[in-house]
């Protein structure tokens, strides 16, 4: 028998994403310019397809401040993150808020530039040392 998420409601949820862009450190709250965050249920089938996976917990759109001419971009960057993947991460409050936070701060830093091969290595050092 799978287990059930945990319930937590929709303005647990948002604060939770908010204190996690507040608990960066203060130079990399200062890079992200102003990079839009939303809250959605879920990922489309669009969104999906284009990244051709079966799932994400957040997805970072727009472009990163590390690009040439990124300040003056037409282009505005957003971060979402989405509330159905994060609570079906976890079968426990406190497991869907570090997965809320790891989400957060996993697609500032991709505002930031850093990609996905660097967050994996990052992680990967982290975990060893």
């Amino acid at each position: 028998m799978d287990a059930m998420p945990p319930e937590i409601d929709e303005a647990t949820f948002e604060d939770w994403v908010f204190d996690a862009l507040d608990e960066l450190p203060e130079t990399f709250r200062a890079g992200l310019g102003s990079l839009a965050v939303l809250i959605e249920d879920e990922p489309t089938a669009e969104q999906l397809a284009r990244l051709g996976v079966p799932g994400m917990y957040g997805l970072f759109e727009g472009v990163n401040r590390a690009s040439l001419g990124a300040d003056w971009s037409l282009q505005p960057s957003r971060i979402t993150i989405f509330r159905g993947p994060c609570l079906r991460s976890a079968t426990t409050v406190e497991g869907v808020h570090e997965r809320v936070r790891d989400t957060v701060r996993h697609e500032a830093a991709h505002q930031l530039g850093i990609s996905d091969e660097r967050l994996h290595e990052l992680e990967r050092e982290r975990a060893a040392g």
